[in-house]
């Protein structure tokens, strides 16, 4: 099964190398490399350069820039043959049998549409024994138990957890991601999972483009498409295929523009999949969106990064807003 990788950067030049570091020291390396840089200097290009891996490098101009736009760049520009290609963002580090155990899952369930990989190394998980109960600040799952945040707490308290399993959208949106999903080394059949932890069938990707409604950083739009393929067929996650996410601050928005795209790009995600909510779902989607704001205001009065949250809240605030005059296009 041969397959392809595709990492989308911007501005990122000590990251990329970092990251294909870990690419070289795979047990199973891509039988393609491309890298679609949408970078406004030539830093990135001259890593590249200095890379001692072969690769494709593109520089793309401002009507290839974009998150979905470069991805949909370089899955035009995939070798005749390649059956999978891969997705990763600029700032993660493999592990080495990454390549191996994501491919593998191809093999074990070939229905699969796509398959997403696991970030490790940000949530601490612990074995729960079989007769025992997590306690209201913990979540469990598959006889794991982790530390619930603050936010999941108040939802359940008023009845706003999500009613579906990880990766898994509810009617009201608003669910428990794939970081929910437990290290037990299985693979879980899924509705969603991470873009820059991605891989899916190269006809697939011909047939479905991912959406032009998320320009620029793109946030959710890896929602987006996974929720439309899981319409269409098999989507899992491989829990052994390990890989680290370092999170790297540059080349991301200000964090006024982050808050309006987490309320409109979730509004228009959850609209997307559920486009004729119940009149209760649709409660729900505004009290908790409403909730998630609020205690995000909070953190910018108790908090560290006041000045990131306040900004950030007043962002979510005229996003919100925004809904009542303006909605995303569904087109």
């Amino acid at each position: 099964m041969r397959f392809a990788l595709i990492v989308c950067t911007y501005m990122r030049p000590e990251p990329m190398v970092k990251l294909l570091n870990s690419v070289k020291e795979q047990s199973l390396m891509p039988d393609q490399v491309l890298v679609i840089d949408g970078s406004t200097n030539l830093h990135t290009k001259a890593a590249m350069e200095s890379m001692d891996l072969d690769l494709d490098y593109y520089l793309v101009e401002d009507a290839d820039r974009g998150l979905t736009r470069q991805r949909n760049y370089g899955v035009a520009r995939v070798d005749d043959g390649i059956d999978i290609v891969c997705f990763l963002d600029d700032d993660i580090v493999l592990t080495p049998n990454y390549f191996e155990a994501l491919i593998g899952t191809y093999r074990t369930y070939p229905k699969a549409l796509g398959v997403g990989g696991y970030i490790i190394g940000e949530t601490k998980w612990s074995p729960l024994e079989p007769v025992a109960k997590a306690r209201p600040d913990q979540f469990a799952f598959d006889q794991w138990v982790r530390p619930d945040g603050s936010r999941f707490v108040m939802r359940k308290r008023l009845g706003l957890d999500a009613d579906r399993p990880p990766a898994h959208l509810p009617e009201f949106s608003h669910g428990r991601s794939v970081s929910f999903l437990p290290p037990s080394g299985k693979t879980y059949r899924v509705e969603q999972f991470m873009g820059g932890v991605s891989s899916f069938k190269l006809q697939v990707l011909k047939e479905q483009h991912f959406s032009h409604y998320f320009e620029g950083y793109g946030l959710y739009e890896d929602a987006e498409y996974t929720l439309r393929l899981s319409r269409m067929g098999e989507l899992y996650v491989n829990t052994a295929a390990k890989l680290y996410h370092y999170h790297e601050a540059s080349g991301r928005p200000n964090r006024y523009h982050y808050g309006k795209m987490v309320i409109r790009n979730g509004w228009f995600v959850w609209r997307s999949h559920y486009p004729d909510p119940s009149l209760k779902n649709r409660v729900k989607w505004h009290a908790t969106a409403g909730l998630l704001s609020f205690i995000r205001f909070t953190n910018a009065i108790k908090g560290p990064n006041r000045m990131q949250a306040w900004t950030e809240s007043l962002g979510r605030l005229a996003g919100w807003l925004s809904l009542w005059f303006n909605k995303p296009s569904q087109k």
